[in-house]
């Protein structure tokens, strides 16, 4: 089971690796703008909606890659003082209740928002060369997939551990910055002891 736990966290790391190249795609789509707009005095007729587009896949692909590395934002708080049963207990209630229900809209809404949209190969309003709009509505139900199932994968992990009261291993956990800066102190104290 661990195995297919971490295969799953590789796919959507690998997703979300690939993806995020769409910042730097996004980045000299924007310069090239402001470079033709105020040297040449030519501005694009199709830069805005391109960006636009590359910043929604950005933003949307790293849903599950955020998720694959338990780097969501969540009420660290309270949750961190909890046992990791009562942790699991929480992760997974919720996961049942809000994030299927949500996660199975997504994918049957952008299905369909997806399919109209190649249907009539919907093209931007924004400009006058508008891109086709199919490409990037294509992606809210892969997204919906990936999310399904890496939430498939933690409620599993949630199981485990409310059976065995530690969390199970994941690709790589996702550790805090006051953590890693009080390891960073510790060695160079231990370092400078050694001396």
């Amino acid at each position: 089971m661990q195995g297919l736990l971490i295969a799953i966290d590789k796919v959507n790391t690998w997703v979300g690796k690939i993806f995020s190249w769409s910042i730097l795609a996004m980045t000299f789509v924007i310069v090239y703008e402001v470079f033709s707009r105020y040297v040449f005095s030519a501005p694009t007729t199709w830069a805005y909606d391109v960006s636009y587009m590359l910043y929604g896949t950005l933003f949307m692909m790293a849903g599950p890659y955020a998720l694959s590395r338990n780097g969501h934002v969540r009420g660290d708080f309270l949750y961190r003082k909890w046992s990791p049963r009562v942790q699991a207990t929480v992760d997974l209630t919720l996961y049942i209740l809000f994030f299927f229900a949500a996660v199975l809209a997504l994918i049957y809404s952008g299905w369909g928002f997806f399919k109209i949209s190649y249907m009539f190969n919907e093209r931007s309003a924004f400009s006058p060369d508008g891109p086709p709009m199919w490409p990037f509505k294509m992606l809210i139900p892969l997204v919906g997939v990936l999310m399904l199932l890496q939430g498939l994968a933690e409620s599993v992990r949630c199981v485990i551990c409310i059976r065995n009261g530690w969390w199970p291993q994941r690709l790589q956990d996702v550790e805090e910055l006051e953590q890693q800066i009080l390891a960073e102190a510790a060695e160079r104290r231990e370092a400078g002891l050694a001396r």
